[in-house]
């Protein structure tokens, strides 16, 4: 198939590119103002917080390399934590922390690593080398979610976390991003995760790719992936939706976690989402994304947004 074959296909199936993105989407309705308040973690914490929109705990912020020392104090009687970088993107710099002692960490795939091991990359997060503009960054430390029941079968040593675009406040199409052995329990595609569509008028997963690859499985505990009727459907719609108000961007990516004892948190919000969202869904952005600029207009409330989302993608 020669390559004026290939986009006439992609077009077809309103496949969407990055150029595409970023010229009717993101330019137009991402002002260049807003950007802080999902690039910074911690203000997007605060911000949240003022929304009536849960995150996950927040334990203690690095700022500063004197305090690099201080991390086993901030996580004394803690034994589970996660480090991330407070304007990190794709994953990156993210340590997930399942135990500890006076001498080393224990991460969520069982290595070992010495405190030492992983105050320097602490020390590597205040330098920037995590960060979105490669600048000076802060280290938050923060609460481990738990993994909900739901997930726990296809989940390898992690907890998946569900990304839905969000148009002018309408969910539009959602993935859950299931950890591996690959990604080191992490929920990132990049690093190896699988991502499973969501379909969402039902809130049910639909097949999954890992990579360019379709899969059917979890490749780790080699349970199905279709099918798994996502719990708080409605609430995390919600969250997703909230975040229109909360920053002032049209188009925008929510990461939400399920939480076993606390139920949906959202984990961050992203002006820039990626489009493999496309490839975990079999289906292109551009048709929906059309949809629901057709169907929006000013004034719809939140419950108003993801009643129209639930009815615009059955």
């Amino acid at each position: 198939m020669n390559l004026q074959a290939v986009r006439h296909a992609l077009n077809g199936l309103g496949i969407m590119g990055m150029n595409h993105r970023n010229a009717l989407y993101i330019g137009p309705l991402n002002p260049r103002h807003a950007y802080p308040t999902v690039d910074n973690k911690r203000l997007t914490k605060r911000l949240a917080a003022e929304h009536g929109i849960p995150t996950p705990e927040l334990y203690g912020v690095i700022e500063a390399h004197r305090q690099v020392r201080d991390l086993p104090r901030l996580v004394e009687g803690r034994p589970e934590f996660v480090v991330k970088p407070c304007r990190g993107a794709a994953g990156n710099g993210i340590v997930l922390i399942a135990s500890h002692d006076e001498k080393r960490v224990v991460k969520p795939s069982g290595e070992q690593v010495a405190w030492e091991e992983l105050t320097y990359h602490v020390a590597t997060i205040l330098s920037g080398v995590h960060s979105l503009e490669g600048l000076e960054d802060e280290a938050l430390i923060e609460a481990f979610i738990h993994v909900d029941p739901t997930f726990e079968a296809v989940t390898y040593r992690g907890v998946p976390d569900v990304r839905i675009i969000v148009y002018r406040g309408v969910p539009t199409m959602a993935m859950v991003r299931l950890p591996t052995k690959r990604s080191d329990g992490r929920a990132n595609l990049h690093q190896g995760a699988i991502g499973a569509g969501i379909a969402i008028g039902t809130g049910t997963t639909m097949a999954a790719v890992q990579g360019r690859q379709v899969v059917s499985h979890h490749p780790d505990t080699g349970e199905p992936v279709a099918g798994i009727a996502v719990p708080h459907w409605d609430r995390i719609l919600e969250i997703a939706a909230r975040g229109y108000e909360m920053t002032g961007l049209g188009y925008l990516g929510a990461d939400v976690v399920i939480d076993r004892s606390h139920g949906p948190v959202l984990l961050e919000l992203n002006a820039r989402p990626g489009l493999a969202i496309q490839l975990a869904n079999q289906d292109g952005l551009r048709h929906r994304l059309m949809q629901a600029e057709a169907a929006w207009r000013p004034g719809l409330g939140v419950p108003e947004r993801v009643a129209l989302a639930r009815s615009l993608f059955a």
